[in-house]
């Protein structure tokens, strides 16, 4: 095979869409939903198992459920991200996010309001959006010496060492 044949073929297999596979668990669940065909994000709905819709209190974390279970393929994760207009209007930020190619259970969404009022959430109402992000697997390799990243002008400088301005 030539070095142009497997070139078309690394390139064709790049344009097949990968599937992700969703199960509802619940007859009522949404299904993930872009809201443009180019949006990285697939919009995730509340869908309680009774029904009924929460308070999240100012200042507090709740699960939420999806009534979905999805089957991400290996070598990716489903990343559940802030939609911008749950997180700037209603001040509801996502906590744990990685969803693993294996998990087989139902997705929730792991809600915190930052805010300083209460939240009402509505069955059917848009929580995050999920994002099927590639995953890089790597070997750790533990080193006895502290020599990582030598040469580099970044050094230890964290946590504003850049500055503001």
């Amino acid at each position: 095979m030539t070095i142009i044949n497997k070139k078309l073929i690394l390139i064709k297999e790049m344009e097949e869409k990968v599937k992700l596979k969703v199960y509802r668990v619940r007859e009522n669940a949404k299904l993930p939903v872009r809201a443009h065909k180019t949006d990285a994000g697939m919009d995730l709905f509340y869908c309680p198992d009774d029904g009924k819709g929460t308070t999240l209190f100012s200042q507090h974390t709740k699960l939420f459920q999806t009534g979905l279970k999805f089957e991400v393929p290996e070598g990716y994760m489903l990343e559940i991200k802030n939609k911008s207009s749950v997180a700037s209007k209603l001040q509801l930020i996502v906590g744990a996010c990685v969803v693993d190619s294996g998990y087989d259970g139902e997705v929730f969404v792991n809600l915190h309001n930052i805010g300083f009022k209460s939240q009402y959430l509505q069955p059917g109402q848009k929580l995050a959006q999920a994002v099927l992000v590639p995953v890089s697997y790597c070997d750790i390799v533990e080193t006895n010496a502290d020599d990582l990243n030598k040469g580099s002008t970044r050094g230890e400088g964290a946590l504003g060492s850049t500055g503001d301005r």
